[in-house]
């Protein structure tokens, strides 16, 4: 192996570790989201607010123009803003209508979704484990979402509607994060541009569709920490990771933050622990896992 091709390999292999690190922000999420409770256009405006400060901030440090990454061709904005916008007023919008684990698991189908999408992308290829996986995880999230056709399986305001949110959220993620890797070079600094935009059509939903929110100090300061966390840096890092690192290593890897998202959900008293519901979670982890194999074995 040259010397030029161990640089790209180890490149890519750090690209990759701080993608990784954007999976391990992104299992609070689910847990202060239930516990601030927004409505979710606010939670998406003041998250993304302070996401937006947070990469202005880093180009004042070091003294670069602001707003020059800014400056990017109209697709690349259109699916930033789909990506994050859409993506996450869906999550919300899930965590508010059905039980926050069962609506966790659903939409965390996003990994396996990113192995099957990037298996589409030039060079790449479907397999059967591919194809067993996704069975595997649509089995799963078939468990979860059947007790809800009973109306009285559970108290939350209308389960089924947050399911299909849940799922919609999954599949604007995986393409978000897969077609990135066709605009490769736009900068991650032009994600706090998109976090910018995300926070404008956030606060005007806001204003338009929700009534005012009625929350406490601690509640405003949990909604800006998920801007700092999980809705902030973790952007940042995933950008990098998906443009430079293993798409597919990621994309296996990312099934640790509904384990670690589903724990602290469970350890927090937000959810029940069940047969059926831990039958789920393996049948959605289990089918990421071999749908990664070929990822794996190297």
């Amino acid at each position: 192996m040259t010397a030029t091709a161990q640089a790209a390999n180890a490149a890519t292999r750090v690209a990759t570790l701080v993608g990784f690190g954007a999976i391990l922000l992104w299992a609070s999420l689910a847990l202060l989201t239930t516990i601030a409770e927004p409505p979710p256009f606010l939670g998406v405006a003041v998250a993304f607010s302070v996401a937006a400060v947070l990469g202005m901030g880093k180009r004042l440090y070091a003294r670069e123009p602001v707003f020059a990454a800014w400056r990017q061709p109209l697709a690349a904005w259109a699916l930033g803003l789909a990506g994050l916008f859409g993506y996450h007023a869906c999550y919300f919008a899930a965590l508010s209508l059905a039980p926050p684990v069962e609506a966790t698991l659903v939409n965390y189908l996003w990994p396996l979704l990113i192995v099957l999408f990037a298996g589409l992308l030039p060079g790449e290829r479907l397999r059967w484990f591919h194809l067993a996986g996704a069975a595997l995880g649509l089995i799963g999230c078939v468990l979860i979402v059947a007790p809800a056709l009973d109306a009285s399986a559970s108290a939350a305001r209308n389960p089924l509607v947050g399911y299909a949110f849940a799922a919609a959220a999954a599949f604007l993620w995986a393409g978000y994060s897969v077609l990135s890797r066709r605009f490769a070079d736009v900068p991650s600094d032009a994600v706090a541009g998109f976090c910018a935009g995300t926070a404008a059509l956030a606060w005007a939903c806001h204003f338009l569709f929700e009534p005012p929110f009625a929350g406490d100090a601690a509640a405003w300061a949990i909604m800006a920490a998920m801007g700092l966390g999980p809705v902030g840096l973790a952007f940042y890092l995933w950008d990098i990771g998906m443009k430079r690192g293993d798409i597919k290593a990621l994309g296996a890897a990312s099934y640790l933050t509904p384990l670690l998202s589903t724990g602290l959900l469970l350890f927090a008293g937000r959810g029940t622990p069940s047969l059926t519901l831990a039958l789920a979670a393996a049948l959605i982890v289990g089918g990421a896992v071999l749908a990664s194999k070929d990822m794996l074995r190297r």
